[in-house]
């Protein structure tokens, strides 16, 4: 399979640079993913799709305000820093840009001293090791000193923080959001429950790998990003009753099926207790042993993860949905509409 296999054209006005006031008057593309029929609904119409018994499988994880300014105390030149991965208790992974100006043992300052990052390590693409250096709690100075690492292909600023957050996120931990998953309002998730619909959280931390472009041209030779998951004992129970009642497993976005996939492939279609790194990598061909359905927002051209949605549904079908939802002015990628895939 082609890279070029997995494009489509989009105008660029289609790309949403704010998120709607509303989460869940979003639209909402359904597709069949054995006819290739399409409906158009509201994202609060989701309820009327899931049914008593059902799971809906939702990631919890929470953006860090990981984009941090400040300067080089050596020359007071501009470096940004963006928190990938904690390493060790101080020490984070970092992407920096410039990064040929930061060095083993360069010191930024951030917020007029209330952080400084001192580079211990140096890699390859921009990435660096900082031990942060302050007085207090850690993640409340983030709080105050970082902004949302917003993907690239959003402009605006986001006035509110909180947007690019979904209302469950609770692990701390991500370099971007689970986007899917901010379509829900607290309102939904109640009515989905009193329907009889078992609300499940996994964690898996998004990375930046996320946004990386494919380079290879045959897709079989890209190597996938890692990303750390997590699973409980108390999910993986309900999840096989789920499976073993009839139920349908419903993921919600591209990050849970990698949580639920990486398991189920794990564990012979069976959910157990886990937690560790994945680079499962889903395109066309793979055989789907944990979901059986995914609420998920429109891809990126040529990204894994329209690789993977194609997988689910068909990559035809995936392409004239695409189509559709040009043709329709639908909102694209993280701050846009979405798709049901049944």
């Amino acid at each position: 399979m082609l890279l070029s296999d997995f494009d489509y054209y989009l105008p660029e006005e289609l790309i949403a640079q704010s998120p709607l006031e509303k989460r869940d008057e979003a639209r909402l593309m359904v597709l069949d993913k054995k006819s290739g029929e399409i409906k158009h609904k509201k994202f609060y119409d989701i309820i009327d799709y899931l049914n008593k018994g059902d799971t809906l499988v939702l990631n919890d994880t929470k953006v860090l305000p990981a984009r941090l300014i400040g300067t080089k105390d050596d020359t007071g030149a501009v470096i940004e820093i963006l928190l990938l991965k904690n390493i060790q208790k101080d020490t984070w992974e970092s992407l920096t840009k410039p990064a040929k100006r930061v060095k083993v043992g360069t010191i930024i300052t951030f917020g007029n001293g209330k952080l400084k990052a001192k580079c211990t390590k140096v890699l390859d693409d921009g990435i660096r090791h900082f031990e942060m250096i302050y007085n207090g709690i850690f993640l409340e100075i983030l709080d105050e000193l970082g902004t949302m690492p917003l993907p690239p292909y959003i402009h605006e600023k986001l006035e509110n923080q909180d947007m690019y957050q979904t209302v469950y996120a609770k692990e701390v931990g991500s370099a971007a959001a689970p986007t899917a998953g901010l379509h829900f309002t607290e309102e939904l998730l109640k009515k989905i429950e009193e329907k009889g619909i078992n609300i499940c959280y996994v964690t898996l931390h998004v990375g930046l790998g996320t946004f990386r472009p494919v380079q290879e041209e045959k897709i079989e030779n890209h190597e996938m990003h890692s990303e750390y998951y997590i699973l409980s004992e108390e999910v993986a129970k309900k999840l096989n009753k789920t499976k073993k009642n009839g139920g349908k497993i419903i993921a919600v976005g591209t990050t849970s099926t990698r949580v639920l996939e990486t398991i189920a492939s794990k564990y012979k279609g069976e959910f157990h207790s886990d937690s560790g790194n994945t680079k499962i990598f889903i395109y066309p061909g793979y055989e789907f042993k944990g979901i059986d359905a995914l609420i998920t927002n429109f891809h990126l051209p040529k990204s894994t993860l329209i690789m993977l949605v194609s997988a689910l549904a068909g990559r035809e079908n995936i392409l004239n949905a695409y189509e559709t939802a040009v043709n329709e002015k639908y909102r694209f990628f993280s701050f846009g509409d979405a798709m049901y895939i049944k």
